[in-house]
């Protein structure tokens, strides 16, 4: 059976700055993410991957390609109706859940705000309703709606900000690094809050993160992105037990274990794009091996093929 394809994102450029100062912060990205998946996009700080999650809700332009879900072109200019669907359709969970919030509005305000806006013949009745179902299904007691954002901990702050995104039913949600501002003990918690909504609701996620070994249990798909251009894309397990790119490899050699006698012996790979032939040679987009995606020149193939 044909999976069906929600978000197909197709040769994205996204460029800061103008003239002399332009900053090519995303190049030709093309991948594409199946309805009820979790598809990952990870890489280092400033490889571009938040500007990706970004340009898909349309908080920063795209200078070039296109952006298509459910085979429609939402980057650009596009219809007030297309611009309210995408709004009401795809939600965003962002890193940072205490600027995320406004510190001056209630929770009630604060979660309720998207169907105020878009559910105008709801009654206070109902309204209240839905967001005291909305923070239950999270976690959260409905008598929380009549506090602030400061009142909470980071992990009931971020609780709130996928509160706020599942209240308006979406099909999407990009998950800009949800977890990266939370202790280690409240990770796990909101991981899988995720994983039970996506389950209930059949929602697919764009999970964006640095940490591959986060990324190895919760997502189906990872794509590997470096200085704005993605390198490597397969299925999670093919790309962590079989990983081609160097640079995915510098990736998981970071990961530290719970192992003295491995950390001792651990040696931590660089990445360095200066070693490889790409001036004279290239790289291409390769399909190494069915459904793993690479990208690499000639030279660098015949290598990995031997290895």
């Amino acid at each position: 059976m044909e999976k069906e394809v929600i978000l197909e994102v197709k040769d994205l450029d996204v460029t800061f700055g103008e003239k002399k100062k332009r900053f090519e912060a995303v190049k030709k990205v093309n991948f594409k993410i199946y309805k009820g998946e979790t598809f990952g996009l990870v890489g280092e700080s400033g490889s571009g991957k938040t500007t990706i999650g970004r340009a898909i809700m349309r908080i920063v332009p795209s200078t070039g390609g296109d952006i298509l879900y459910k085979g429609e072109k939402i980057n650009g200019a596009i219809s007030k109706e297309l611009d309210r669907k995408i709004i009401r359709e795809i939600q965003m969970i962002f890193q940072d859940p205490q600027a995320s919030l406004n510190e001056r509005a209630k929770v009630d305000y604060i979660i309720s705000e998207g169907l105020m806006n878009f559910e105008k013949n709801l009654t206070e009745a109902e309204r209240k309703e839905r967001v005291d179902q909305a923070l239950l299904e999270v976690g959260l007691l409905p008598e929380f709606s009549s506090r602030f954002p400061h009142e909470f901990s980071g992990g009931q702050r971020q609780r709130i900000g996928i509160a706020r995104a599942l209240i308006m039913n979406p099909e999407f949600i990009i998950a800009d690094e949800p977890i990266s501002a939370l202790d280690v003990s409240v990770r796990a918690q909101v991981l899988n809050l995720l994983a039970n909504m996506q389950k209930k609701r059949q929602i697919t996620y764009l999970f964006i993160a640095h940490d591959l070994s986060v990324m190895r249990f919760i997502t189906d798909r990872i794509a590997v992105i470096h200085k704005g251009e993605i390198v490597e894309m397969a299925e999670t397990e093919e790309l962590v037990t079989n990983p081609v790119h160097p640079y995915t490899r510098a990736l998981l050699s970071a990961i530290p274990m719970p192992d003295p006698r491995y950390e001792h012996n651990r040696k931590l790979l660089v990445y360095d794009p200066a070693m490889h032939d790409y001036k004279t040679n290239p790289p291409s987009w390769v399909e190494f091996s069915p459904e793993h995606y690479v990208l690499a020149n000639e030279k660098e193939i015949k290598e990995w093929v031997k290895s």
